[in-house]
């Protein structure tokens, strides 16, 4: 609940400071005296978008600061998803900069306004015109329905069902339009793939057919090469090989004369066996070498393949283009098992669509059973509020699943005997619609989570007998809310566990807005103004202090 609200430098109001009553608190005043500018200033704490007009001061900032006790409120979870740290007294502020900007904060935590609103909309309900006119939308009923059957889980339960249903039938729709756009494309693919098979990739090794080709197109020039090569090494009468043996023999001569000259024969020796083996390699590769004009051919054939390919597919060697045919065959094999996919998709989103259509109905017929007992109950309180020939009728009817159900429900009213009940929107006034509405909020006091609710004029279009019997009705939510009502009635002053006087005090510069927490004495005074004008009679005074005494009694009984 509210546990204290404080407003600074916001409309006319300077600073105002509110410590509300656990139960119900009436909140009169004057007309223009700043009522509805404190609904304004608790809009802004909950998330409305601000204004740097609505300044009072236009050169210093606007704050406004509740604090609420949600210990009894299981909120912990709220918090947490919001990765704020949570405390069982909430501080909610808002702070408006002359430049316009603003800012939010939760126990002093900079949040988002959507954040801001989150949590706000577990701490306060505001009923005002806006929530006259959501009472005509058929969304709006549904909801509040639901509320009033203790459908709630039922229908957490459908919805995530629906939500599972919907997401595997965007994922076939996804997979079937994919499968549409792969099959244009797999005769391409798959003669594609069928050339890079055909070229049999992994047998080739592109390097090595351009070696030897190149080596067969020079192969006159090679063999001559090796075999002067040879003959330097081995068989001209000056070669290297003799020349190391003449030179090896003279360090033999004199290797008893030291141990280096005896290290460099053994090391000459050793030269002489490797130049032996190279000057026989050399001999055997000019007696392979020979020009093959049909092999030039043949390895020139396979080699122009693999470069038409890479052509082609616009790489530079055959491991890219290796790479190119490995994804054709992902491409091509993944098109061919689509049908397997698209297949399990369909079995699972039918059994998904099982599922909501059985749940749909377990919630539908929930619903249909609570409606007797809504229509009735909700005749009965408008009743009791001034209008005996009342009737609601709940039409319903069936359609395609969406993610409240399969249901569609309107809300008809009539407040005249014989007339047919019709939609909200074409059969209430604005004082009927109040009514409406504060007896759908008392039917679901004992069904919401929210700890403060707040009335802008619920009492429009009423007085008398009616205004005290809606007063005792708002005493009776407030023993399980708090409540805050905005009200020009006397009964309905009366009816408040705590009385707040809004009033507008003159200064010389201008005009501002206090409120103040009124005593007995101070209450009989405004009630009895609000009986009989600026000079209430001893009768006034009188109805004024029966109208507080009956709330005693109701208090007592």
């Amino acid at each position: 609940m509210l546990v204290d609200l404080r407003i600074q430098n916001y409309a006319l109001i300077e600073a105002l400071e509110l410590r509300p009553s656990a139960l119900l608190n009436i909140i009169t005043g004057e007309t223009g005296a700043g009522k509805s500018i404190m609904l304004g200033a608790i809009g802004l704490l909950l998330g409305n978008r601000a204004d740097s007009r609505m300044l009072f001061n236009t050169s210093s900032k606007c704050v406004i600061e509740g604090q609420f006790n949600i210990s009894n409120y299981q909120l912990q979870d709220i918090f947490d998803s919001e990765d704020l740290d949570y405390d069982a007294q909430c501080i909610l502020r808002r702070e408006i900069s002359p430049m316009g900007k603003s800012r939010a904060f939760v126990n002093n935590t900079p949040v988002t306004l959507e954040t801001l609103r989150k949590i706000g909309a577990n701490l306060m309900d505001i009923h005002s015109q806006h929530d006259t006119l959501l009472l005509g939308d058929a969304v709006f009923q549904l909801n509040l329905l639901d509320l009033y059957a203790g459908l709630v889980p039922t229908r957490a339960q459908y919805s995530y069902a629906y939500r599972q249903y919907r997401k595997l039938e965007a994922d076939l729709k996804a997979l079937e339009n994919q499968v549409a756009q792969a099959n244009k494309e797999l005769d391409y693919h798959s003669f594609l793939l069928s050339e890079l098979e055909e070229a049999r990739l992994d047998q080739e090794n592109q390097e090595e057919l351009e070696q030897e080709i190149k080596q067969l197109e020079h192969a006159e020039e090679i063999k001559y090469k090796l075999s002067q090569a040879y003959q330097s090494l081995s068989e001209s009468e000056y070669c290297a090989a003799g020349s190391m043996k003449d030179a090896a023999t003279m360090l033999g001569q004199i290797s008893t004369y030291s141990d280096a000259f005896q290290t460099l024969k053994a090391r000459l020796d050793s030269c002489l066996i490797e130049l032996h083996d190279i000057a026989d390699e050399v001999e055997a590769a000019e007696r392979r070498t020979e020009g093959d004009p049909a092999r030039i051919d043949e390895l020139q054939g396979r080699l122009n393949v693999l470069y038409n390919l890479q052509r082609k597919h616009q790489v530079r060697d055959l491991a890219a283009l290796i790479e190119v045919r490995d994804q054709l065959r992902q491409q091509v094999g993944s098109v061919l098992n689509l049908d397997k996919e698209i297949a399990r998709l369909r079995k699972d989103t039918d059994g998904a669509l099982a599922t909501v259509t059985r749940q749909a109905a377990r919630l539908s017929e929930s619903r249909r059973k609570a409606f007797p007992k809504f229509e009735k109950e909700l005749a009965a309180l408008l009743s009791e509020l001034g209008m005996p020939h009342s009737r609601i009728v709940v039409q319903h009817t069936s359609g395609q699943p969406t993610a409240s159900g399969t249901d569609v429900v309107s809300i008809l009213f009539t407040a005249n005997k014989g007339a047919q009940p019709q939609t909200l929107s074409k059969a209430a006034s604005g004082g009927e619609f109040s009514r409406l509405m504060l007896c759908i909020k008392y039917m679901l006091a004992d069904k919401t989570a929210l700890p403060t609710i707040v009335f802008d004029e619920i009492d429009t279009g009423i007085s008398g007998e009616i205004a005290v019997k809606v007063g005792r009705m708002m005493q009776q939510m407030a023993k399980k809310h708090q409540l805050i009502a905005i009200s020009h009635l006397p009964q309905m002053a009366a009816a408040g566990d705590a009385h707040y006087f809004v009033y507008k005090e003159d200064r010389a510069d201008r005009t501002i807005s206090r409120i103040r927490q009124l005593s007995t004495e101070e209450r009989i005074r405004e009630i009895a103004h609000m009986i009989a004008g600026a000079k209430p009679s001893e009768n006034a005074f009188e109805s004024a202090r029966e109208l507080l005494a009956m709330r005693g009694e109701e208090l007592v009984g």
